[in-house]
C-alpha cells in the first residue's frame, strides 16, 4: 500500500476544502501545521467539487484549488467534477 498526499495552505479559503476531503475520504489522515494541512491517504484520495461547494455555500471551479496547493504526491487525474490523486497498483 502506498500513500498519496496534498498539503494546502492553511487559511479560511481552504478550511471548506479540507472538511471536503475528509467527508469523502473517511481513510484519509489530517496534518495540521502552522502554515498548511498534509492529507496523506492509503492508495487514493478524491476531492470531489459537488462535496467542496456544499461546503463552501456557492459554485466552486476546481482550479481554484491550485491557488493553496502547496504540493501533492501521487498521480492527477482530474475533471470538472473531481481530482484524483493515486498509485497504480
Amino acid at each position: 500500500m502506498s500513500t498519496v498526499f496534498i498539503a494546502l495552505q492553511a487559511n479560511e479559503e481552504t478550511r471548506p476544502i479540507i472538511e471536503a476531503i475528509e467527508i469523502d475520504n473517511p481513510l484519509a489522515v489530517v496534518n495540521r501545521q502552522p502554515a498548511m494541512v498534509k492529507i496523506d491517504a492509503p492508495n487514493r484520495l478524491v476531492i470531489r467539487k459537488e462535496t467542496i461547494e456544499e461546503q463552501i455555500g456557492r459554485e466552486f471551479d476546481l482550479q481554484e484549488l491550485h491557488i493553496n496547493l502547496i504540493t501533492l504526491g501521487g498521480n492527477v487525474t482530474e475533471d470538472d467534477d473531481s481530482l484524483t490523486l493515486s498509485w497504480a497498483e
